[in-house]
């Protein structure tokens, strides 16, 4: 499973990146805002900044909602990094543009992916990437990993190379249980993936080891 980190934030993709386990980054114009990256000068400015960090992919997306719009924009996307994944919206003119992205060789990631049909139409289309929210699923009573799990058996089903990746994954179980049905990426905050470290166990051997070490370098 390839771990993606959520966020615009440039010290936190570093401190995964540090870790030694960061396959790639996505982000959105929300988590620009957040990070207080506005214009559209400074917004290829940070994707750069964010490519020259991650050697994986980083996913980069339009803000565009028509077809011309969303080629446009994602041509100069792409042209920043060849490691830059143009990120693209479940609509009827995104599908129409990651089909035109997909024939010229430029890989794409649907986000705002809920459903199975949506899946299938970006995979039909040619999308590298898919996007499922997890966890937004989840906020309306719905099982997300649910559906994660129905995407990958069809995917299978039929051979389709599109790579599931979970996004808005918001916990260690979701990062879990996306793994054990064979999502091929997740997509969280740096917090999700710190979480993996902890065990109360792991915590009460390392005092034990460390107490042990100490009893007998003192004799």
């Amino acid at each position: 499973m390839k771990f993606f980190i959520d966020t615009a934030n440039l010290a936190e993709i570093r401190e995964a990146q540090d870790m030694g386990i960061l396959d790639g980054v996505t982000t959105n114009p929300s988590l620009m805002a957040k990070e207080g990256i506005t214009g559209k000068d400074n917004v290829l400015r940070h994707y750069k900044q964010i490519c020259e960090i991650v050697e994986g992919d980083v996913s980069a997306e339009v803000i565009g909602t028509t077809f011309d719009e969303m080629v446009r924009e994602g041509e100069e996307l792409a042209e920043l990094d060849e490691n830059i994944v143009v990120k693209l919206p479940m609509i009827k003119d995104g599908i129409k543009a990651i089909k035109y992205f997909s024939e010229k060789g430029i890989r794409t990631n649907c986000t705002l992916v809920f459903s199975a049909g949506q899946a299938l139409l970006a995979a039909k289309a040619g999308a590298t990437y898919v996007s499922p929210f997890v966890g937004r699923l989840d906020d309306i009573s719905t099982d997300g990993v649910a559906l994660i799990e129905q995407i990958v058996t069809i995917y299978r089903n039929y051979g389709y190379t599109t790579e599931v990746l979970a996004a808005s994954v918001r916990h260690p179980m979701h990062l879990i249980q996306c793994a054990e049905i064979g999502a091929d990426v997740m997509t969280g905050p740096l917090s999700v993936i710190k979480a993996l470290l902890n065990h109360p166990l792991t915590d009460i051997g390392l005092a034990k080891f460390l107490e042990d070490n100490k009893k007998a370098a003192s004799k």
